[in-house]
């Protein structure tokens, strides 16, 4: 990085902190700091819900993710827009009329003290958990290519989050996720318009995405019913579904966004907007990560994105064996140029698969680089991460965008951090606050309030960056999050369905329900990492939304046949 990088990156990130602290000083009640004051316009929700959900992970595993298998990423998404028409008919309404601060006060009016009190602790431990993951994210990458020392960044992300969150409340959360968005957006068009610069000359964008589909990373649909495959429009619209309508519904970390909405009306237009525009943003992240696979078609990459795992593997005794690997990479290299040369000028006179094979050669070649590099961390007792997703396009940045534009891409990455971690902080110390404090102690006054919700949102910082401090990569960051957030958010949709439509259902029997639930998805999702069944991860909101409602309608018929 160049000093004028280091420049872009410290204005850009202070400028976001300093504003959003000075615009909401004032933020000195209940009403204005965990709800805004209601004071939102509906383009501030639209914008503070997506950017509490496109965290950095997003903007360093989906491109890495289409880099890797395509555009396939985004049926993920394609509940998203049927979800919240379900949440602007039905959620919205019940919590504007009940005037709410958290989702969880509906249960205990549904329902009993106990039921909100677990719903919310089931909402803190799975939300405090990825708090800590959305700082330890972007931190370990930038650690690993820049050469930074993880543990401080962990500490500095983490405390600019806490600075204007405790200062502002939800307020300031709002403020600043609205400029994060514009450095967001405004980076990621910049660096799609400066990919398809640096292809050769002949190369469009029409030609780029020819090359893109004879290696099969244009396969956006896939209606097969296998398990096996991750991401279908099944799995997409029905586990999908499920996730987003729990993740918008009953989360607070999202919840708390439309909550500070002037009017219901701003509150529906937000969450529609966030719905219509959400699913074009992932496709054009994910179209981001394609056409840097076309760059590296006509550039050469690395064996392995990931600097540090290859300093590991060359500083071992696999290092020869690696060096192999990296020379049959550059001859396979140089024999696809001739055949991608070739289909770009005449595509109907090359057949698409000779280009395809050198790709399945190549992936070849990467996978055993990743076992030499595990190989390589067991010998000297080391955490490698050999699964190189989350580095693909951080490594193009760094090694090909222009000088300051560095500096406004990492901005994006980490904006996107504090966007989503102060959403979360902010959620946890309302819920916290409202469900676990106040309810349970006598009352107190605004001022009171106001200063022990700070303190929470201080503590909960804290536990963030040091969850963020001991945390481990697991396969695709992206995927850890949206996994931690599929044990639970099943068992908590669930248990908000059977207060909105299944009126005979009681608090006795929810509460146990919910219990049982949650052991049995944890033990459904050990049961599958350890290749006892198959069930994909998304799967597990559909499976726990549905254990809860049968098990609490089979125990309260039970209660009322014995009554």
């Amino acid at each position: 990085m160049q000093l004028v990088d280091w420049i872009v990156l410290s204005v850009t990130l202070l400028f976001i902190v300093l504003y959003g602290t000075w615009q909401t000083r004032g933020s000195k009640n209940v009403q204005d700091y965990l709800k805004g004051g209601n004071s939102s316009k509906w383009w501030t929700i639209g914008l503070s819900v997506m950017a509490t959900q496109a965290s950095a992970i997003t903007f360093l595993s989906t491109p890495g993710q289409a880099f890797n298998d395509g555009m396939g990423f985004v049926q993920f998404y394609f509940g998203l827009p049927i979800a919240m028409v379900v949440i602007c008919m039905v959620f919205i309404p019940l919590y504007h009329r009940l005037k709410v601060y958290t989702a969880y006060e509906f249960l205990e009016n549904r329902f009993d003290l106990k039921t909100r009190t677990l719903t919310a602790i089931l909402f803190l431990i799975q939300r405090g958990l990825a708090a800590g993951i959305t700082i330890f994210a972007p931190a370990i990458i930038l650690s690993a290519v820049l050469g930074w020392n993880l543990l401080l960044l962990n500490i500095i992300i983490g405390v600019l989050v806490i600075i204007y969150t405790v200062s502002g409340g939800t307020k300031a959360v709002n403020v600043t996720q609205k400029h994060q968005m514009v450095v967001i957006f405004t980076g990621m068009i910049i660096a799609f318009i400066l990919i398809l610069d640096k292809l050769p000359a002949d190369i469009t964008f029409s030609k780029a995405l020819d090359i893109a589909g004879a290696s099969g990373k244009m396969e956006v649909l896939d209606f097969s019913f296998n398990l096996n495959n991750r991401y279908t429009i099944w799995s997409g619209v029905i586990g999908g579904t499920f996730l987003m309508l729990s993740y918008f519904g009953t989360d607070q970390s999202q919840v708390q966004r439309y909550l500070s909405g002037k009017s219901l009306k701003e509150m529906q237009i937000g969450m529609m907007f966030n719905g219509l525009l959400k699913v074009p943003m992932q496709f054009f992240i994910l179209m981001v990560g394609v056409m840097v696979f076309v760059f590296y078609q006509f550039n050469e990459a690395p064996v392995n994105f990931n600097p540090t795992a290859t300093a590991v593997v060359l500083d071992s005794e696999y290092a020869e064996a690696y060096k192999t690997i990296q020379k049959e990479q550059e001859a396979i290299f140089t024999q696809k140029q001739f055949a991608i040369q070739e289909f770009s000028q005449s595509p109907d006179k090359v057949d698409p698969d000779v280009i395809a094979n050198y790709n399945l050669q190549y992936d070849d070649l990467r996978a055993k680089a990743r076992a030499l590099i595990d190989k390589a961390g067991e010998s000297r007792n080391l955490k490698v991460e050999s699964n190189d997703k989350d580095y693909v396009f951080i490594h193009f940045i760094l090694n090909n965008l222009p000088r300051g534009l560095i500096g406004l891409l990492l901005a994006v990455i980490l904006s996107a951090a504090m966007s989503s971690t102060s959403s979360e902080l902010n959620a946890l110390a309302s819920t916290t606050t409202m469900d676990l404090y106040k309810r349970n102690t006598s009352s107190k006054t605004d001022d009171e309030m106001v200063r022990i919700s700070r303190w929470f949102t201080f503590g909960w910082g804290i536990v963030a960056i040091g969850v963020a401090c001991v945390a481990n990569l697991a396969e695709n960051l992206i995927q850890l999050v949206n996994i931690i957030g599929s044990i639970f958010y099943g068992n908590v949709l669930g248990i908000f369905l059977l207060g909105f439509f299944f009126k005979f259902v009681k608090g006795n029997a929810v509460f146990t329900a919910a219990l049982i639930t949650q052991v049995l998805v944890i033990g459904l999702f050990l049961l599958n990492e350890y290749d006892y069944i198959n069930l994909p991860f998304l799967w597990l909101n559909f499976v726990g939304c549905m254990i809860v409602i049968i098990i609490a309608s089979i125990i309260q018929s039970i209660n009322l046949e014995r009554a």
